[in-house]
Protein backbone atom coordinates (compact mmCIF):
# COMPACT_ATOMS: atom_id res chain seq x y z
CA UNK A 1 0.00 0.00 0.00
CA UNK A 2 1.26 3.47 -0.86
CA UNK A 3 2.54 5.58 2.03
CA UNK A 4 1.28 9.16 2.12
CA UNK A 5 3.08 11.74 4.30
CA UNK A 6 1.10 14.77 5.39
CA UNK A 7 1.14 17.30 8.17
CA UNK A 8 -0.77 16.56 11.39
CA UNK A 9 -2.55 19.54 12.93
CA UNK A 10 -4.49 17.77 15.69
CA UNK A 11 -2.77 17.54 19.07
CA UNK A 12 -5.26 14.88 20.10
CA UNK A 13 -4.44 12.64 17.14
CA UNK A 14 -0.70 13.14 17.56
CA UNK A 15 -0.46 12.36 21.28
CA UNK A 16 -2.95 9.51 20.98
CA UNK A 17 -0.64 7.82 18.47
CA UNK A 18 2.69 8.50 20.21
CA UNK A 19 1.38 7.71 23.69
CA UNK A 20 -0.19 4.43 22.60
CA UNK A 21 3.12 2.94 21.44
CA UNK A 22 4.82 0.78 24.05
CA UNK A 23 8.20 2.53 23.72
CA UNK A 24 8.26 6.29 23.21
CA UNK A 25 9.78 9.50 24.51
CA UNK A 26 8.40 12.87 25.58
CA UNK A 27 10.76 14.47 23.03
CA UNK A 28 8.15 13.50 20.46
CA UNK A 29 5.19 14.85 22.42
CA UNK A 30 3.06 17.60 20.93
CA UNK A 31 4.16 19.74 23.87
CA UNK A 32 7.83 19.35 22.93
CA UNK A 33 7.02 20.90 19.58
CA UNK A 34 5.37 23.83 21.35
CA UNK A 35 8.39 24.16 23.61
CA UNK A 36 10.65 24.25 20.55
CA UNK A 37 8.56 27.06 19.05
CA UNK A 38 8.82 28.99 22.34
CA UNK A 39 12.61 28.66 22.05
CA UNK A 40 12.56 30.30 18.62
CA UNK A 41 12.50 27.29 16.30
CA UNK A 42 9.99 26.25 13.66
CA UNK A 43 8.32 22.84 13.76
CA UNK A 44 6.43 20.58 11.39
CA UNK A 45 4.60 17.48 12.61
CA UNK A 46 4.40 14.80 9.92
CA UNK A 47 2.31 11.65 9.82
CA UNK A 48 2.77 8.65 7.54
CA UNK A 49 -0.54 7.12 6.45
CA UNK A 50 -1.47 3.90 4.74
CA UNK A 51 -4.95 4.65 3.56
CA UNK A 52 -6.52 6.41 6.54
CA UNK A 53 -4.38 4.52 9.06
CA UNK A 54 -1.60 6.44 10.81
CA UNK A 55 1.47 4.20 11.01
CA UNK A 56 4.29 6.58 12.04
CA UNK A 57 4.98 10.19 12.98
CA UNK A 58 8.02 12.45 12.80
CA UNK A 59 8.49 15.78 14.58
CA UNK A 60 10.75 18.04 12.49
CA UNK A 61 12.38 20.92 14.36
CA UNK A 62 14.07 23.53 12.18
CA UNK A 63 17.02 24.70 14.24
CA UNK A 64 19.00 27.87 13.50
CA UNK A 65 22.49 27.43 14.91
CA UNK A 66 25.83 29.21 14.61
CA UNK A 67 27.38 26.02 13.29
CA UNK A 68 24.73 25.91 10.55
CA UNK A 69 20.99 25.36 10.24
CA UNK A 70 19.72 21.80 10.49
CA UNK A 71 16.55 19.76 10.93
CA UNK A 72 16.31 17.79 14.16
CA UNK A 73 14.07 14.75 14.69
CA UNK A 74 14.38 14.16 18.46
CA UNK A 75 13.74 10.57 19.56
CA UNK A 76 11.91 9.87 16.36
CA UNK A 77 10.42 8.88 14.05
CA UNK A 78 7.91 6.94 16.17
CA UNK A 79 6.67 3.76 14.52
CA UNK A 80 3.53 1.76 15.17
CA UNK A 81 4.07 -1.20 17.48
CA UNK A 82 4.63 -4.42 15.58
CA UNK A 83 6.13 -2.82 12.48
CA UNK A 84 9.14 -4.69 11.12
CA UNK A 85 12.47 -3.36 9.90
CA UNK A 86 11.65 -3.29 6.14
CA UNK A 87 8.46 -1.31 6.88
CA UNK A 88 10.37 1.11 9.07
CA UNK A 89 13.02 1.69 6.44
CA UNK A 90 10.31 2.52 3.91
CA UNK A 91 8.76 4.99 6.39
CA UNK A 92 12.14 6.61 7.14
CA UNK A 93 12.61 7.04 3.40
CA UNK A 94 9.21 8.73 3.09
CA UNK A 95 9.88 11.12 5.97
CA UNK A 96 13.38 11.87 4.66
CA UNK A 97 12.02 12.76 1.24
CA UNK A 98 9.56 15.22 2.79
CA UNK A 99 12.18 16.68 5.13
CA UNK A 100 14.58 17.23 2.22
CA UNK A 101 11.83 18.93 0.26
CA UNK A 102 11.25 21.36 3.12
CA UNK A 103 14.95 21.87 3.87
CA UNK A 104 15.81 23.94 0.80
CA UNK A 105 13.94 27.09 1.81
CA UNK A 106 15.30 26.81 5.34
CA UNK A 107 18.91 26.40 4.27
CA UNK A 108 19.52 23.26 6.32
CA UNK A 109 22.98 21.71 6.09
CA UNK A 110 21.82 18.33 7.38
CA UNK A 111 19.04 16.29 8.98
CA UNK A 112 19.79 14.83 12.42
CA UNK A 113 17.76 11.94 13.86
CA UNK A 114 18.25 10.24 17.21
CA UNK A 115 15.57 7.54 17.18
CA UNK A 116 14.08 6.09 20.36
CA UNK A 117 14.49 2.48 19.25
CA UNK A 118 16.81 -0.16 20.62
CA UNK A 119 20.33 -0.30 19.25
CA UNK A 120 20.68 -3.13 16.77
CA UNK A 121 22.58 -3.47 13.48
CA UNK A 122 19.24 -3.74 11.67
CA UNK A 123 17.97 -0.47 13.15
CA UNK A 124 21.22 1.32 12.25
CA UNK A 125 20.70 0.18 8.67
CA UNK A 126 17.31 1.91 8.58
CA UNK A 127 19.32 5.09 8.20
CA UNK A 128 22.65 4.05 6.68
CA UNK A 129 20.86 2.53 3.68
CA UNK A 130 19.43 5.99 2.98
CA UNK A 131 22.73 7.85 3.18
CA UNK A 132 22.71 8.76 6.87
CA UNK A 133 25.99 8.51 8.79
CA UNK A 134 26.69 8.33 12.50
CA UNK A 135 26.68 11.85 13.98
CA UNK A 136 29.73 13.26 15.75
CA UNK A 137 27.71 13.87 18.94
CA UNK A 138 24.30 13.14 20.37
CA UNK A 139 21.68 15.71 21.34
CA UNK A 140 19.85 13.58 23.93
CA UNK A 141 20.50 10.40 25.85
CA UNK A 142 21.52 7.33 23.82
CA UNK A 143 21.83 5.11 26.89
CA UNK A 144 18.97 5.14 29.38
CA UNK A 145 18.00 3.38 32.59
CA UNK A 146 14.36 2.30 32.81
CA UNK A 147 12.43 0.94 35.79
CA UNK A 148 9.17 -0.96 35.37
CA UNK A 149 6.85 0.44 38.05
CA UNK A 150 3.72 -1.60 37.33
CA UNK A 151 4.18 -3.47 40.61
CA UNK A 152 3.68 -2.91 44.33
CA UNK A 153 5.75 -0.41 46.31
CA UNK A 154 7.08 -3.28 48.39
CA UNK A 155 8.29 -5.08 45.27
CA UNK A 156 9.93 -1.88 44.05
CA UNK A 157 11.77 -1.51 47.35
CA UNK A 158 12.89 -5.15 47.24
CA UNK A 159 14.20 -4.59 43.70
CA UNK A 160 16.49 -1.76 44.81
CA UNK A 161 20.15 -2.13 45.70
CA UNK A 162 20.30 -2.71 49.46
CA UNK A 163 22.13 0.56 50.14
CA UNK A 164 19.64 2.53 48.04
CA UNK A 165 16.71 0.99 49.90
CA UNK A 166 18.32 1.84 53.24
CA UNK A 167 18.93 5.44 52.17
CA UNK A 168 15.31 5.85 51.03
CA UNK A 169 14.14 4.68 54.44
CA UNK A 170 16.74 6.76 56.27
CA UNK A 171 15.59 9.91 54.46
CA UNK A 172 12.09 9.34 55.80
CA UNK A 173 13.40 8.83 59.36
CA UNK A 174 15.53 11.97 59.19
CA UNK A 175 12.63 14.15 58.11
CA UNK A 176 13.44 14.86 54.45
CA UNK A 177 10.34 16.49 52.97
CA UNK A 178 9.57 16.22 49.25
CA UNK A 179 7.20 18.71 47.67
CA UNK A 180 6.18 18.97 44.01
CA UNK A 181 4.37 21.47 41.83
CA UNK A 182 3.58 22.16 38.19
CA UNK A 183 3.98 25.89 38.84
CA UNK A 184 6.89 27.77 37.29
CA UNK A 185 7.23 29.48 40.68
CA UNK A 186 9.32 26.45 41.68
CA UNK A 187 11.82 27.13 38.87
CA UNK A 188 13.65 29.72 40.98
CA UNK A 189 14.28 27.18 43.74
CA UNK A 190 15.37 24.59 41.18
CA UNK A 191 17.83 27.00 39.56
CA UNK A 192 19.48 27.87 42.88
CA UNK A 193 20.39 24.23 43.46
CA UNK A 194 21.15 23.75 39.76
CA UNK A 195 23.83 26.46 39.92
CA UNK A 196 25.56 24.56 42.72
CA UNK A 197 25.54 21.40 40.60
CA UNK A 198 27.04 23.30 37.66
CA UNK A 199 29.83 24.64 39.89
CA UNK A 200 30.69 21.15 41.07
CA UNK A 201 30.58 19.32 37.75
CA UNK A 202 31.55 22.19 35.41
CA UNK A 203 29.09 21.66 32.55
CA UNK A 204 27.16 24.05 30.32
CA UNK A 205 23.73 24.40 31.97
CA UNK A 206 20.34 24.85 30.41
CA UNK A 207 19.15 28.42 30.73
CA UNK A 208 16.39 29.49 33.08
CA UNK A 209 14.31 30.37 30.02
CA UNK A 210 14.80 26.85 28.65
CA UNK A 211 13.71 25.21 31.90
CA UNK A 212 10.76 27.56 32.33
CA UNK A 213 9.47 27.13 28.79
CA UNK A 214 9.75 23.34 29.04
CA UNK A 215 7.62 23.30 32.18
CA UNK A 216 5.13 25.74 30.66
CA UNK A 217 4.79 23.72 27.47
CA UNK A 218 4.04 20.44 29.20
CA UNK A 219 1.56 22.11 31.53
CA UNK A 220 -0.24 23.93 28.72
CA UNK A 221 0.53 27.39 30.09
CA UNK A 222 -0.23 30.29 27.76
CA UNK A 223 -1.66 28.13 24.98
CA UNK A 224 -4.91 28.99 23.19
CA UNK A 225 -6.02 25.36 23.45
CA UNK A 226 -5.13 22.27 25.42
CA UNK A 227 -1.52 21.32 24.86
CA UNK A 228 -1.03 18.49 27.30
CA UNK A 229 -2.52 15.12 26.52
CA UNK A 230 -4.20 13.07 29.21
CA UNK A 231 -1.71 12.30 31.96
CA UNK A 232 0.82 14.81 30.61
CA UNK A 233 2.56 17.35 32.82
CA UNK A 234 5.91 18.61 34.05
CA UNK A 235 6.48 18.52 37.80
CA UNK A 236 9.23 20.31 39.69
CA UNK A 237 10.32 18.33 42.76
CA UNK A 238 12.14 19.83 45.73
CA UNK A 239 13.57 17.76 48.58
CA UNK A 240 14.01 19.85 51.74
CA UNK A 241 15.77 19.23 55.05
CA UNK A 242 15.84 21.73 57.90
CA UNK A 243 14.27 24.29 55.58
CA UNK A 244 17.00 23.98 52.93
CA UNK A 245 16.41 22.60 49.43
CA UNK A 246 19.05 19.89 49.01
CA UNK A 247 17.84 18.18 45.85
CA UNK A 248 15.63 19.21 42.94
CA UNK A 249 14.34 17.65 39.73
CA UNK A 250 12.08 18.24 36.76
CA UNK A 251 10.10 15.12 35.89
CA UNK A 252 8.01 14.89 32.73
CA UNK A 253 4.88 12.73 32.75
CA UNK A 254 3.89 11.64 29.26
CA UNK A 255 2.26 8.59 27.72
CA UNK A 256 3.04 5.45 29.70
CA UNK A 257 6.14 6.89 31.38
CA UNK A 258 7.61 9.46 33.74
CA UNK A 259 11.02 10.88 32.77
CA UNK A 260 13.63 12.26 35.16
CA UNK A 261 14.86 14.95 32.76
CA UNK A 262 16.73 17.48 34.91
CA UNK A 263 18.32 17.08 38.31
CA UNK A 264 20.33 19.13 40.78
CA UNK A 265 21.86 18.63 44.22
CA UNK A 266 23.14 21.09 46.79
CA UNK A 267 26.75 21.06 47.95
CA UNK A 268 25.54 21.40 51.54
CA UNK A 269 24.59 18.53 53.86
CA UNK A 270 25.85 15.94 51.42
CA UNK A 271 25.25 13.08 53.87
CA UNK A 272 21.50 13.72 53.99
CA UNK A 273 19.93 11.33 51.40
CA UNK A 274 17.57 13.95 49.95
CA UNK A 275 18.05 12.81 46.32
CA UNK A 276 16.92 9.29 47.25
CA UNK A 277 13.76 10.59 48.89
CA UNK A 278 13.03 12.73 45.83
CA UNK A 279 13.34 9.88 43.36
CA UNK A 280 11.25 7.56 45.47
CA UNK A 281 8.46 10.16 45.69
CA UNK A 282 8.57 10.76 41.93
CA UNK A 283 8.35 7.01 41.30
CA UNK A 284 5.37 6.72 43.65
CA UNK A 285 3.66 9.68 41.95
CA UNK A 286 4.23 8.08 38.54
CA UNK A 287 2.57 4.90 39.81
CA UNK A 288 -0.36 6.96 41.11
CA UNK A 289 -0.70 8.51 37.64
CA UNK A 290 -0.97 5.05 36.09
CA UNK A 291 2.45 5.14 34.42
CA UNK A 292 4.12 1.83 33.60
CA UNK A 293 7.74 3.00 33.34
CA UNK A 294 10.05 5.41 35.14
CA UNK A 295 12.81 6.58 32.82
CA UNK A 296 15.91 7.80 34.67
CA UNK A 297 17.20 9.28 31.37
CA UNK A 298 20.90 9.32 30.54
CA UNK A 299 23.57 6.99 31.89
CA UNK A 300 27.16 6.33 30.87
CA UNK A 301 27.87 4.16 27.85
CA UNK A 302 30.46 2.25 29.89
CA UNK A 303 29.27 2.03 33.48
CA UNK A 304 32.58 0.53 34.60
CA UNK A 305 34.56 3.58 33.48
CA UNK A 306 35.13 5.47 36.72
CA UNK A 307 36.56 8.44 34.78
CA UNK A 308 33.32 9.07 32.91
CA UNK A 309 31.63 12.28 34.14
CA UNK A 310 28.37 10.34 34.56
CA UNK A 311 29.87 7.43 36.51
CA UNK A 312 28.47 8.48 39.90
CA UNK A 313 25.12 9.48 38.44
CA UNK A 314 24.84 6.13 36.66
CA UNK A 315 25.56 4.24 39.89
CA UNK A 316 22.90 6.32 41.68
CA UNK A 317 20.21 5.62 39.09
CA UNK A 318 20.94 1.91 38.83
CA UNK A 319 20.48 1.54 42.58
CA UNK A 320 16.71 1.88 42.20
CA UNK A 321 16.51 -1.27 40.08
CA UNK A 322 15.60 -1.50 36.42
CA UNK A 323 17.48 -2.20 33.23
CA UNK A 324 19.65 -0.52 30.63
CA UNK A 325 18.32 0.37 27.18
CA UNK A 326 20.88 1.33 24.55
CA UNK A 327 19.27 3.39 21.82
CA UNK A 328 20.21 3.57 18.15
CA UNK A 329 23.00 6.10 17.69
CA UNK A 330 22.25 9.59 16.42
CA UNK A 331 22.59 9.83 12.64
CA UNK A 332 23.06 12.74 10.24
CA UNK A 333 22.06 13.04 6.61
CA UNK A 334 24.36 15.62 4.96
CA UNK A 335 22.45 17.89 2.58
CA UNK A 336 25.23 20.25 1.46
CA UNK A 337 29.02 20.25 1.38
CA UNK A 338 28.98 22.76 4.27
CA UNK A 339 27.81 19.92 6.50
CA UNK A 340 31.45 19.13 7.19
CA UNK A 341 31.97 22.51 8.84
CA UNK A 342 29.16 21.63 11.23
CA UNK A 343 30.61 18.15 11.65
CA UNK A 344 33.96 19.53 12.79
CA UNK A 345 32.29 21.98 15.18
CA UNK A 346 30.24 19.17 16.72
CA UNK A 347 33.27 16.90 16.91
CA UNK A 348 35.05 19.57 18.93
CA UNK A 349 32.03 19.97 21.21
CA UNK A 350 31.88 16.22 21.84
CA UNK A 351 35.58 16.17 22.73
CA UNK A 352 35.16 19.02 25.22
CA UNK A 353 32.19 17.29 26.90
CA UNK A 354 34.23 14.16 27.43
CA UNK A 355 31.20 11.96 26.95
Amino acid sequence: METIVREIVSQKDWDAFVGSQSFHSFLHAWAWGNFSVAMGNEVVRLGAYEGERLVAVALLIFVRARRGNFISVPHGPVFQDGSVVPERERLVAAFTKEAKRRSASFGARFIRVNPFIQRTPEHAQLFSHLGYRRAPLYTSAENTWILEIDKSEEDLLVGMRKNTRNLVRRAAREGVEVIASTSTDFIEAFCEVYEETVQKHDFVPFSKKYLTEEVRAFNGVGQPRLVSGEGTEARIYLAKWSGKVLSAAIVIFYGNSAYYHHGANSLEHRKVPAAYALQWQAIRDAKAHGKKLYNFWGIAEDEENSNHPWHGLTFFKQGFGGHRVNLTHTHDLPLTSTYWLSYLADKWTAWRRGV
